[in-house]
């Protein structure tokens, strides 16, 4: 980590760079400015990084190359062993010597090399106290100490390197989820060609068993897709004729002709890829704290290994080989390596795993946040119920027939998006109802929407609607408050000169929305909200229906801002749950935004803080004891670190802590707090 940021700055110092970042988790720099690939290349090798053009990767397998650590390690293991052998049997010391130097060369080179370029730029780093110590050790005769140190080092490094790795798989299964290629009809036959090849409109043939390769619309065929790589669901879905799918999604039973809607860089997956490639590289609270805690700890440590080392000689007339040799040993336990590891890959296993499970977290500040929710605000319709209402009662005024009624109401919702316009075209076409588009169409935000239909202006929407056009109907009013109470919404449908009828619609709740507000429960969230444009009378029905402990009607999107503005003073951090779309201020407002459905649609990818790729509310809870078990086990691993640090430094003065012993608590604390983060990697839903 340390040579990561230092890499970082060094390429960002590079004449004609204007800005760098450099995630190490996934190993990606990005650089912008003029600037030579050589250059960069350079600055890599001081710090023993190889650098290779992104566009290498994209368009195939990379040049395998060789792994020199494991080499390195047993080729130092073999000198030091030699060394060990010879001076065990009395060898002369000019055979013993020179092997222990051969294992402090090959086991410390790569850490010698990173010290030399350190040094010249009077940053005392990892390396070059590492340095000092093997060189000190040298300097008064534990030679043999020296070569473990050095030794023990090189593993430190590779296994450093091993566990990293296991954190970065995730994100390397996830971009080897979609095939590289796609079968296209072509007028001349079906080719395969390359994803980056393919254009929108391009028409893909997916067989029975394969994977599909590009976003896009099904116009022929039907069958069961699994779409747990995008979304976490287990059980495959039915699709047919004009549903989306998904790049990385598995055909299971039909063939498809699916038509291409966006390019390879736009698909679901390339964006979750990028997402969470961004999100790892956003630190979060406790890694910035720990990184300016490592910033201060490492000079204090290294002014008190000087103190030890000249103190008692100058000072108290010891004797100075033993002290010296104490602030050896002081400067190799004080390297910050655990403690800096401890914060980084736990935030990664946790958004690896989450990512995996379809549940996208843009950032460790928000997998942090999620752990601390007090309440959570849910958007009624599409998030605590399926938001696909149906049309339940058609009543018309004496002057209209229900034909008619749902005539007109379809000609005006044909060109709205509203969930409930949709259950009017449905009930339209299942009645086989022909109608022609309402001219000047215009929604009218929180309330309905107005057309024109044969030269007459039309309303259609809630009674909030029309009392604001000062229409009223007694009886209308008693029908209306009627239906609330079965908890149905209505839509009124009316002229400025009085009422055409009423059509109510049903939404049915989810049948995950109980067992995850009870998770929830479970899970120490006190207070759940529903918020809703709908009347009082049918928000209570629902919210009864629902479960939840609260909820507020009536609201327009800018009252749903100053609800959750109203319970975040109440209760303290609020999340947001809705669709991403109606709900984006409301979203925005609360501490985390979060949005259901996520895959498919952008402005869910683009405003929320967390997305639940599939509409299923179980992955909520998920998502809170993710967060919670990330945090815990973040403070265990800084907690751990810092402990084994206190005992070294508390080990050093009286004498026990050898160079050796010292390398292997760091090296042990190192990886042990590795290996603790990447149990993340474990945590599924419903565990």
């Amino acid at each position: 980590m340390d040579c990561a940021v230092k890499f970082e700055k060094s390429v960002a110092a590079l004449p004609g760079v204007t800005r760098v970042s450099f995630n190490t988790m996934i190993g990606k720099l990005k650089v912008e400015g003029a600037v030579s690939l050589e250059a960069i290349r350079g600055e890599g090798r001081k710090e023993n990084y190889n650098v290779f053009p992104d566009h290498e990767s994209l368009a195939g397998p990379v040049k395998p190359r060789i792994n020199w650590e494991p080499i390195r390690v047993a080729t130092a293991l073999v000198a030091l062993l030699a060394g060990y052998i010879a001076e065990w049997i009395t060898v002369s010391s000019a055979v013993y010597i020179p092997m222990y130097v051969a294992a402090i060369a090959i086991g410390g080179w790569g850490n010698f090399r990173k010290a030399f370029y350190s040094l010249s730029r009077l940053d005392f780093n990892m390396s070059v106290l590492m340095s000092m110590a093997i060189l000190g050790a040298m300097a008064i005769g534990h030679w043999e100490e020296g070569a473990v140190v050095a030794f023990l080092y090189a593993i430190s490094e590779m296994l450093e390197v091993w566990t990293m790795d296991r954190a970065r798989h995730a994100i390397d299964r996830l971009m080897h989820i979609a095939p590289k290629a796609a079968r296209i009809s072509r007028p001349d036959g079906e080719v395969d060609v390359p994803v980056e090849e393919i254009m929108v409109g391009d028409l893909m043939i997916i067989r029975p068993g394969e994977k599909i390769a590009m976003d896009g619309r099904i116009i022929k065929g039907e069958s069961a897709i699994n779409q747990a790589s995008i979304t976490g669901e287990s059980a495959p879905v039915e699709k047919g004729i004009g549903a989306e799918v998904y790049a990385g999604t598995l055909n299971i039973s039909g063939s498809l002709e699916v038509e291409v809607t966006k390019h390879v860089q736009d698909t679901t997956i390339a964006k979750i890829i990028n997402l969470v490639e961004e999100a790892q590289s956003k630190r979060a609270p406790a890694q910035a704290f720990v990184e300016r805690f490592a910033a201060i700890y490492t000079p204090i440590v290294l002014v008190l290994a000087l103190g030890i080392i000249l103190a008692p000689s100058l000072f108290l007339g010891y004797d100075w080989e033993p002290w010296f040799y104490r602030g050896l040993a002081l400067l190799v336990v004080s390297c910050p390596c655990a403690l800096v590891v401890s914060t980084p890959v736990a935030i990664v296993s946790a958004i690896s795993n989450a990512a995996r499970q379809g549940v996208l977290i843009k950032g460790g500040i928000y997998l942090e946040e999620a752990g601390t929710i007090q309440a959570i605000a849910f958007d009624k319709t599409g998030t605590l119920t399926k938001g696909v209402p149906a049309v339940t009662d058609i009543i018309p005024a004496r002057t209209c027939s229900e034909q008619k009624l749902l005539q007109i109401a379809a000609a005006l919702e044909t060109r709205s998006e509203h969930p409930l316009a949709e259950a009017i075209i449905k009930a339209a076409k299942a009645r086989h109802l022909a109608w022609s588009p309402a001219e000047d169409f215009s929604n009218i935000a929180g309330r309905g929407a107005q057309g024109t239909i044969n030269e007459q202006k039309i309303y259609i929407g809630n009674p909030c609607l029309f009392k604001s056009l000062g229409i009223k109907s007694n009886l209308i009013d008693e029908q209306v408050a009627l239906l609330q109470k079965e908890g149905k919404t209505v839509m009124l449908v009316g002229t400025r000169q009085g009422f055409l009828g009423l059509i109510a619609v049903a939404d049915e709740v989810r049948e995950t929305t109980k067992a995850s507000l009870a998770a929830l429960r479970r899970l120490g969230i006190k207070h759940t909200i529903m918020l809703t444009g709908d009347n009082e009378a049918t928000a209570q029905a629902m919210s009864e229906r629902a479960g939840v402990d609260e909820y507020r009607a009536e609201l327009l999107p800018q009252d749903k801002v100053t609800a959750i503005e109203t319970y975040q003073e109440k209760y303290g951090k609020v999340a947001m749950v809705g669709d991403g779309v109606n709900d984006t201020p409301a979203l925005a407002t609360a501490n985390i935004g979060i949005a259901m459905g996520g895959a498919g649609t952008d402005i869910a990818l683009e405003t929320a803080d967390i997305a639940l790729m599939a509409d299923d509310l179980t992955k909520l809870p998920f998502t809170i004891r993710l967060s919670r078990a990330t945090l815990r086990i973040i403070r265990q691993n800084i907690a751990f670190a810092l402990a084994i640090k206190t005992i070294a430094v508390l080990a050093v003065f009286p004498g026990w802590l050898t160079l050796w012993l010292a390398i292997l608590g760091d090296m042990g604390a190192t990886v042990l707090v590795t290996l603790n983060s990447i149990r993340l990697m474990r945590l599924k839903p419903g565990d």
